[in-house]
């Protein structure tokens, strides 16, 4: 065969992969469309679909911009989009990530992948929750509580702290999301850099020895709470909530509180552009979008009961703010650069399960 021939079949192929990709636009559960275009943004969003998708899906309307998006799945929430944004960083697919906690957003800035946009919208939030950048943008927070069976929620045996997880009267009884993956690896994160290492790592060793259950997702923690399955587990106020508020047995513990108390955990959701964006100006439309009081409001109304973080949002939040609870006092830059440790850590403590 001939040069000219190989050469036209390479070409040929090449061809063929470029329409795929466009013609699929974003796998595993996202919107899919046509080729892209300067009217489209590519979103990788690890907001649970059923709370993002509204959002995106008004913006879209409102602006013209046809949203393209890809969501993580509930294994491996936030470490797989991160994990892709890295693979993709010579040729990037992904204009925005709604990340939907922090570190690994800060993984990502400080491999310089982020890039910087001072966004209007983002002029009044504090300066805990952006940076000085403009790299990223804090918003729409949750915080990680104990869903506990009624029957148990009162009295003086009733869990009060994520410690009350490896206490032996409760064996087998309790449960945590995967630690690998999400806000539960970022709570472990944060815990490594409060603690240390050694006291983090005796904490998840007394969860393994006290047979706590690793589900897939803080959703599946709530649900078997829920249903009986458990007595009580660590997750989220959004999963949390959507269990109350569907009349269930349950009842939200916000945790380690008292003056010596650890405090509860408070996460944001992150948005950011990333650098080489194919479409830049899609992609800072819709982060001035995303940090607008109307989408915080939505979030915090909505079932997701999302904590706004922007000053000018007034309504009535379901859940506990930092500013009616003890939060836990926590450096996210430091608990970033945690992360790998803690990762490796608990990949050997917990890689076997569900």
């Amino acid at each position: 065969m001939n040069a000219v021939h190989v050469n036209m079949r390479v070409l040929i192929a090449l061809a063929i992969g470029a329409a795929v990709w466009m013609e699929a636009g974003c796998s595993d559960g996202s919107k899919t469309g046509a080729a892209s275009s300067r009217s489209d943004v590519v979103v990788y969003t690890a907001l649970d679909q059923e709370f993002s998708e509204p959002i995106l899906e008004d913006f879209q309307k409102a602006s013209g911009v046809r949203t393209r998006t890809k969501y993580d799945v509930e294994s491996t929430k936030t470490v797989g989009l991160t994990s892709e944004i890295i693979a993709e960083a010579g040729r990037p697919r992904c204009d925005l990530f709604w990340n939907n906690e922090i570190l690994n957003t800060l993984r990502l800035e400080k491999l310089g992948l982020l890039e910087a946009y001072r966004s209007p919208a983002g002029e009044v939030f504090d300066s805990r929750w952006k940076s000085a950048d403009g790299t990223w943008y804090g918003f729409a927070a949750r915080a990680r509580v104990l869903l506990v069976d009624k029957n148990l929620a009162d009295g003086a045996s009733a869990p009060r702290s994520i410690n009350d997880l490896a206490d032996s009267k409760w064996r087998g009884k309790v449960g945590i999301a995967k630690p690998l993956f999400g806000t539960t690896a970022t709570h472990a994160a944060c815990l490594f850099a409060y603690w240390g290492d050694e006291r983090a790592k005796d904490f998840f060793r007394r969860l393994k020895a006290n047979d706590v259950q690793v589900l897939g997702g803080n959703k599946r923690v709530a649900e078997e709470v829920s249903t009986g399955r458990l007595a009580f587990g660590l997750t989220d106020t959004d999963d949390a909530m959507v269990e109350v508020e569907r009349g269930m047995p349950v009842q939200i513990v916000y945790p380690d509180q008292g003056a010596d108390g650890l405090g509860t955990l408070f996460i944001p959701n992150t948005v950011s552009i990333i650098k080489g964006a194919p479409h830049p100006e899609a992609a800072r439309q819709l982060l001035d979008y995303l940090l607008s009081p109307k989408v915080e409001t939505a979030l915090s109304e909505g079932p997701s009961v999302q904590i706004p973080l922007n000053p000018n949002v007034h309504t009535k939040v379901r859940v506990a703010t930092p500013q009616t609870i003890r939060a836990m006092d926590v450096d996210f830059r430091a608990a970033a650069e945690t992360w790998d440790a803690a990762a490796n850590f608990l990949r050997d403590e917990f890689a076997t399960g569900e």
